[in-house]
């Protein structure tokens, strides 16, 4: 019996993989869904929520997401959700996104949230500058 389910898994994982059923359409409707998703995500209730949210549009890089977020690190009461909108806006990386951790790093009330913007503020510029130094020897050498 459990050879059986384990032949048939194996020819479900095998014709998954050779015949996949999502085309490109399909992919932007789930990237559309799941980037709605995940803004509907942060203005949730739940914090458990609003913090992975935040977290998953900074892997993703949603810049749509930058203005929900610095609201989130600007008036949230909650330490950890102002760390996650500064971790998320950090991983997003545009000018605004950057000035708002910036921001934080000055007006922001709690020492710890203080020192996580400080920390990601100082690394978006040391892997800006390391990246363009490496450019432009890349270049020199050529």
């Amino acid at each position: 019996m459990k050879f059986t389910f384990t032949i048939l898994f194996l020819i479900l994982f095998v014709t998954a993989i050779i015949f996949p059923s999502a085309g490109p359409k399909t992919n932007l409707i789930v990237k559309h869904n799941t980037v709605e998703s995940l803004l509907i995500g942060l203005n949730s209730d739940n914090i458990g929520l609003k913090s992975s949210s935040a977290y998953m549009i900074g892997e993703l890089k949603i810049s749509r997401a930058v203005i929900p977020l610095m609201k989130m690190l600007h008036d949230s009461i909650d330490e950890e959700l102002r760390i996650a909108a500064a971790l998320a806006l950090y991983k997003i990386g545009t000018p605004m996104a950057i000035n708002a951790v910036k921001q934080a790093i000055r007006f922001d009330a709690s020492e710890r949230v203080n020192k996580h913007c400080a920390r990601f503020y100082y690394d978006f510029f040391k892997n800006k500058i390391t990246d363009e130094d490496i450019s432009m020897v890349a270049a020199k050498q050529r």
